[in-house]
């Protein structure tokens, strides 16, 4: 396979697998990507993982290739708040969550974080098409008590204060039948007892 009929086979994926490129060709030596990545025409983001280096990246992109880096997952927490608006700009990696174990990639494109949600929990994302691919996104509900279940002191008034959580946009924009609904069903008595103290909280910002 010659790298111009690479690029049309898989012109729109943002990230490929060396399984994606064998399910076209199947006798396809790894080399042939190594010889790629020495010529400037590809990125290695992760062992197994490539992207072409003239994909224009932009945050839903790289929430598509968060998905794909290792799967299953989702992106939520910190990012997710702050793709919905709810947080500041300055999130320093893509947060996802996994039903898998607790992971780590730095990448020449970003550091992609995945944290281990038991995968009961695995529910609560929004599937949206970007391009021709699935983009799996925490609804704004599950995003906040994905944070609020695995951070300890996310629900204390200081640590909220200190995210400068728009309590007043959560409040206008989120549905609090689904968010109770969704609280019910992590079965914790701890995410309970902060996402009380959460809405205690944002209901003083209105």
């Amino acid at each position: 396979m010659q790298y111009n009929q690479l690029q049309a086979q898989l012109k729109d994926f943002f990230v490929f697998s060396l399984m994606d490129i064998r399910k076209i060709e199947p006798q396809f030596h790894r080399r042939r990507l190594n010889e790629w990545q020495d010529k400037g025409y590809l990125r290695k983001l992760r062992r197994g993982y490539y992207m072409f280096v003239d994909v224009q990246l932009n945050e839903e992109k790289l929430f598509l290739i968060a998905n794909k880096l290792y799967a299953p997952s989702y992106v939520s927490f910190q990012m997710a708040l702050s793709y919905y608006g709810l947080i500041p700009e300055g999130v320093y990696a893509i947060t996802s969550a996994t039903s898998k174990k607790t992971e780590k990639f730095k990448t020449p494109i970003g550091e992609f974080l995945y944290r281990n949600l038991k995968p009961q929990l695995f529910f609560g994302y929004a599937l949206r098409k970007i391009g021709q691919q699935p983009l799996k996104l925490a609804e704004m509900e599950k995003a906040v008590l994905d944070y609020l279940y695995l951070n300890s002191k996310s629900a204390r008034p200081a640590d909220l204060q200190e995210w400068r959580f728009n309590g007043r946009d959560f409040l206008a924009r989120a549905d609090l039948s689904k968010f109770n609904r969704y609280v019910k069903a992590f079965n914790s008595p701890v995410l309970e007892k902060r996402a009380k103290q959460f809405m205690n909280f944002v209901k003083q910002q209105h």
